[in-house]
């Protein structure tokens, strides 16, 4: 039996760089090179075959992808992009989450506190005589090297068997949830998110977007679809998610860096890598057919601090604020006392559109009690032409929808308004080719790279509303301008 308290001596005056560097099983076997017939203790020179019945492998480690990284160069439009700037260190608890994401994170940390996880290492010096390699414990921070396997537990791989389901959604739901998507690739999906439902949950919300993705959109997919950025609960149109955590960083990284960017892109950039356009109804008409508004947005505190608002916070002011860049342009009607406006958001605010519109433009969106009550007190509907009701009295009446939800109601004609804004368009870069150009050339060049162009219908009662303001009307018909 070795000396124990020698060999803690010698560990510990081992220096501390070379534990950071290669591991502490590393460390252990370049201090005891002379004395291996004791480090055997700490090795595991099992056959593969006494191996399969204890531990199973992970797929060796080939390096991983630096989201952020990669979003912000797909951003900026760069050409001629290494792939060793968006490759990361890894640590093994990092690389077993994303190999295994229906493994609980707890149970995986649990594992390496309880030293049961195993590295494989790809070292030619981890290698026995015979050719069998060795795996040793692994440390859940220690980094991961190229070719490096990691094995589990075999008890762990009977986990996903015996796991209970995370939701409960009937085939009418996860039809109607599927029917929204606009676009889908191994890096992203696209739906057509129907005003009504919140993107994410909270306090009094019992059905969210994203809780329902990961029932619905899944399609096999070990992880779910991940929101990477927002829309108003009322708001409809196009969310984009991310499929992979990867694809979820660069597209994060994509919208974050195209706000910090913002000002920049108005100068050098008009047609910037990620394009939003939405299309609003909002009540009077803008001094200015087109422009660009750029105002900082604030926080107040209203109710006794049970809601809160989004305000233009001016110099004086002493509150902290974020500032907020929208194009606008008018974009059709004629129609007495309303406009249609294309809204091209450059920068990603809380509420932007909604407060430029109200409180810049003068003209609030239709449907935005919120920063428009004033003009929505003394609300009337429009009075349809005899024409125009003789075709609204054929359309069949269509019950709600799944999740109470309903797109038919809510047009200029009804008394009770939704709220008349909706994700148009968007044109973003295509994650998924650029994850595989950077995974398969060591150079690539990103700045051909293809975009995406989606385009999202309007719901219903928004169409409903359009037709209305485009088409012939009778002056003595019309009871609110």
């Amino acid at each position: 039996m070795p000396n124990r308290f020698l060999l803690r001596r010698i560990l510990l005056r081992s220096p501390p760089s070379s534990s950071a560097e290669l591991g502490g099983d590393r460390l252990f076997i370049s201090a005891f090179q002379n004395c291996r017939s004791y480090a055997t203790a700490e090795t595991f020179h099992e056959d593969r075959e006494k191996r399969g019945k204890k531990w199973f492998t992970l797929p060796p480690f080939t390096g991983t992808i630096n989201g952020a990284a990669l979003g912000k160069e797909l951003s900026r439009n760069r050409s001629n992009v290494g792939r060793d700037e968006h490759t990361k260190a890894t640590t093994a608890l990092k690389w077993v989450t994303s190999c295994c994401p229906e493994i609980p994170r707890s149970l995986v940390q649990k594992l390496f506190r309880l030293r049961q996880v195993r590295r494989e290492s790809s070292s030619n010096m981890e290698a026995s005589a015979e050719g069998v390699q060795a795996i040793r414990r692994v440390a859940a921070k220690d980094s991961m090297n190229l070719g490096d396997r990691i094995c589990l537990p075999i008890t762990v791989k009977q986990f996903p068997n015996d796991k209970q389901e995370e939701g409960h959604c009937s085939e009418e739901e996860i039809n109607f949830i599927r029917s929204l998507v606009l676009y889908k690739d191994p890096a992203i999906i696209v739906i057509n998110k129907p005003p009504g439902l919140p993107v994410q949950g909270g306090i009094g919300i019992e059905t969210s977007l994203d809780e329902l993705a990961a029932t619905c959109l899944s399609y096999g997919f070990p992880e779910p679809p991940r929101l990477v950025h927002r829309l108003d609960r009322d708001c409809s149109g196009i969310l984009v998610m991310g499929r992979t955590q990867t694809s979820a960083t660069v597209l994060h990284s994509i919208f974050r860096e195209k706000t910090f960017g913002a000002s920049d892109d108005v100068i050098d950039h008009p047609k910037g890598v990620l394009q939003r356009r939405y299309w609003a109804l909002v009540i009077g008409s803008p001094r200015q057919e087109e422009g660009l508004i750029s105002v900082p947005l604030g926080k107040v505190v209203v109710d006794n601090g049970k809601s809160d608002r989004i305000t233009i916070v001016n110099k004086a002011q002493c509150l902290p604020s974020q500032h907020a860049l929208t194009k606008y342009k008018v974009i059709g009607s004629s129609y007495p006392g309303f406009t249609w406006l294309e809204l091209i958001p450059l920068t990603g605010r809380k509420h932007q559109l909604r407060v430029h519109c109200s409180e810049v433009l003068g003209t609030p969106i239709v449907g935005d009690y919120k920063y428009g009550w004033r003009k929505h007190k003394d609300w009337k509907p429009v009075a349809l032409s005899k024409i125009e009701c003789h075709s609204n009295e054929k359309l069949p009446k269509r019950k709600n929808l799944p999740f109470d939800l309903n797109m038919d109601s809510g047009s200029i004609s009804e008394n009770n308004l939704r709220l008349h804004l909706h994700s148009k368009q968007m044109v973003l870069p295509n994650v998924s080719l650029a994850l595989q150009s950077v995974k398969l050339h060591s150079d690539c060049d990103l700045s051909g790279l293809e975009s995406l162009e989606l385009v999202a219908p309007l719901p219903s009662y928004m169409q409903r509303s359009w037709d209305i303001t485009n088409s012939g009307f009778d002056k003595g018909d019309i009871t609110n301008s």
